[in-house]
């Protein structure tokens, strides 16, 4: 039985004897035979190669892995190595096993002397307990078995699934809070005084949205639009945006906890990588010599000005975007389509949300590119720095593939276009698009909500199909053609390996940064469900629908659709815990910004405080906000319209003289009014009001959760007693004797 246990299998093509790829793989697979590795070769379309490690290489590691860590001084005994820690080091060796021609598997993979090579998925009592438990949809609200994932693929796949499922659960509480917020909205909020007024305001002319053939249009026409945004910006919005930057800390604060907790019961607490990595490299070659830390100042300004110059391209791509949605709405504007003319705006923004995630799309294919690009320029030391450096980079430019476009519509859209009789234009000919009357915030509400949609419901179904299909079309074409029964009928029986190793050879292939990816989809995820979240409150309920799904879409596809991942040790979840604690004060920074300046919550108090009916005199039963719709409203006269502009001044019988706009200007010569810079002093104000509160708050929540619980402090504490303990009274005994 033991003689069929293989840690991995090479697969190549059948190559003519004597040619180049041939000799290639014979030299490389006997550098593996020096090593002491047994190697099985299968014969079917393919060359299979089943490889199997020497017993003492592992005993090599055991022995080093003891030196490290003392507290498993006293066994000396060979104990049987983890199934994890076996792929792991026969993964390493594989890797970095040179042939006379100085070529490592990786180059002989490019040049196609071998076409894979992967570690098996076996039958294994832990297998079923992965498939019954966690690979299933039927088990979607069950917890995840961790201990037994990191049993079959690592530490690292582990520490991804208990951080997920950790994130998951602390989403309940944000969702519920947001629904809470979006549910009082709908339901308190519709019937506010400010979208009263506007619905009311029949007689309220406003100016043209287009220069040419354009008519006035009443105020009281956008009466559904009015409440839509009562229903998202309201008192309710700024007490959320609070809690959910509170939520973040306390979010990272107590997974800290939890990965101490992880890491302890598995006694990787002081486990260091480089340590594991010179050992590795020692048991592979005893003449190895460690590359040293190095750093260049001229590689960093070169790859700084590379990813400005990316940074540059992805804002670029923000600005096309604007002038489409300026074109857009102008060509929806004079359409003859009667849908499109009346809801041109709306259209507009839905139109422009889908480009916007088409070039996510797209720019994400490029991002990644120029960012493994960099990260070779930087020549990193060690894979998992090369992992860190990737991260932050790619971290970065999804970035602003992602938020760029919701940037411009939360703090620039409507505050840049000019004024009647001197509006800004693109190319002298299309004015930028206006804010809405009743605010800025519908626009974001629904970029927000088009593009999380469109990234949670197409993208997660291409994940799963895609590896789905191409898995069955493996299936297909991958079937060995049945030999002739009076030659094959022995062969057949003879080898129980074949078939299992084909199968394994027929899923989908895993590279480096498969697990890389899910970590990047779901900080990008986190990103939206916390950064703008004072503008989409049920950001973090699809958020959390999503991840359920995701978990054990995962889970499926490690287990069932892909060739076993090679396992990974870590003790923690790396450089993405830096950017989850970046994305947290960035989104007290986003949300203070999109309350103080896209939301009219500042407008309306300083409205309510300085300017209302209620300052004057003592209305104790009157809404303070009254009145605010005709005071945020500025008047521009007809006659002073740019001579290209043509409008109609008939409208429903009415002679127009003057129209309204949505601005804070004087009627005569169109300057600010002094409203105007109060609410400019009141918007900065709140700003750093709310952002060194909610700063405050998060650095309290901090200090208030430890990041690591008292009794892990314990156990450690105890363990490293009992080790000193037992070395004074081994040495005390060694001196009697």
């Amino acid at each position: 039985q033991n003689e069929e246990k293989w840690d991995f299998v090479l697969v190549s093509d059948i190559h003519e004897m004597g040619s180049e790829k041939e000799i290639k793989r014979k030299k490389f697979l006997d550098e593996l035979s020096k090593k002491g590795f047994t190697i099985k070769k299968i014969e079917d379309t393919k060359l299979f190669y089943g490889v199997r490690a020497p017993q003492y290489i592992f005993w090599k590691y055991q022995h080093l892995q003891r030196k490290a860590d003392s507290r498993q001084q006293n066994s000396s005994t060979h104990e049987d190595v983890e199934e994890t820690t076996r792929i792991r080091i026969v993964n390493f060796i594989l890797r970095n096993t040179v042939t006379p021609d100085l070529e490592k598997l990786h180059d002989l993979m490019k040049k196609k002397v071998f076409e894979a090579a992967f570690p098996l998925h076996k039958k294994e009592d832990i297998r079923e307990i992965l498939n019954k438990k966690w690979a299933r949809w039927r088990v979607l609200f069950k917890e995840q078995p961790i201990k037994e994932i990191r049993c079959y693929f690592g530490e690292k796949v582990a520490l991804y699934f208990a951080w997920l499922g950790w994130y998951t659960y602390l989403l309940v509480f944000a969702a519920l809070a947001g629904l809470v917020t979006f549910v009082a909205g709908t339901t308190v909020f519709s019937s506010s005084q400010v979208s009263k007024e506007i619905c009311d305001a029949n007689t309220t002319f406003m100016c043209p949205l287009c220069d040419q053939n354009c008519s006035f249009w009443v105020l009281s026409d956008t009466c559904t639009y009015a409440k839509v945004t009562h229903m998202i910006d309201n008192e309710a919005t700024v007490a959320f945006a609070m809690f959910m930057a509170v939520w973040a800390t306390v979010f990272l604060e107590l997974w800290k906890r939890e990965r101490a907790t992880v890491v302890t019961d598995w006694n990787l607490h002081e486990w260091d990588e480089d340590e594991e990595e010179l050992a590795l490299q020692l048991i592979n070659n005893l003449q190895h010599e460690p590359r040293q830390y190095q750093h260049s100042y001229f590689c960093n300004t070169i790859i700084l000005i590379l990813a400005l110059l990316l940074i540059m391209v992805l804002i670029g791509i923000a600005h096309m975007l604007v002038i489409y949605r300026a074109v857009a709405m102008a060509l929806f504007t004079q359409s003859e389509v009667n849908l499109l003319s009346k809801h041109a705006n709306t259209m507009a923004v839905m139109t422009g949300a889908v480009l916007h995630y088409i070039t996510i799309i797209v720019m994400t294919k490029v991002n990644r590119h120029v960012a493994l690009f960099l990260c070779d320029l930087e020549e990193p030391r060690t894979f998992s720095q090369q992992e860190s450096s990737f991260a932050v980079k790619i971290f970065i430019f999804q970035f602003f593939t992602n938020f760029s476009s919701l940037i411009y519509i939360a703090f620039f859209l409507g505050r840049i276009n000019g004024h009647p009789g001197q509006y800004v234009r693109i190319a002298g000919r299309w004015r930028l698009e206006e804010c809405h009357p009743s605010g800025c915030i519908t626009d974001l509400f629904i970029q927000m909500a088009v593009i999380m949609l469109l990234k949670q419901t197409i993208s997660n179904i291409m994940e799963y199909l895609i590896p789905l299909i191409s898995h069955q079309l493996r299936k297909k074409r991958k079937r060995p053609k049945k030999r002739s029964v009076m030659l094959g009928e022995e062969e057949e029986v003879e080898d129980p390996c074949k078939k299992q190793w084909l199968k394994n050879y027929e899923l989908n292939e895993v590279n480096i940064f498969s697990l890389f990816n899910e970590y990047l989809e779901m900080v990008i995820q986190y990103s939206f469900t916390t950064i703008f979240v004072a503008a989409f409150p049920l950001a973090p309920l699809l958020a959390l629908i999503n991840n359920v799904i995701e978990i054990h879409m995962d889970a499926i596809k490690m287990m069932r659709l892909h060739r076993r991942m090679v396992p990974r040790k870590t003790n923690d979840i790396g450089i993405w815990l830096q950017i989850l604690e970046a994305i947290g004060i960035l989104a007290v920074i986003g949300n203070g910004l999109v309350i103080a300046i896209t939301s009219d919550f500042i407008p309306v108090q300083v409205y309510k405080y300085m300017y209302s009916p209620c300052t004057r005199e003592n209305h104790t039963g009157m809404d303070c906000s009254t009145g605010y719709i005709n005071n945020s409203l500025s008047v521009f006269h007809i006659q002073d319209f740019e001579p290209h502009t043509k409008v109609l001044p008939e409208f429903k019988g009415h002679q127009i003289k003057e129209c309204r706009y949505r601005d804070y200007r004087n009627a005569d010569d169109y300057t600010y009014t002094v409203q105007f810079w109060h609410i400019f002093a009141a918007r900065l104000a709140f700003l750093i009001l709310f952002e060194h509160v909610a700063l405050c708050v998060k650095l309290i929540a901090a200090w208030y959760i430890p990041d690591v619980p008292q009794r892990v402090k314990n156990t450690i504490l105890f363990d490293k007693h009992k080790n000193l303990r037992n070395e004074l009274s081994t040495m005390e005994y060694v001196t009697e004797v």
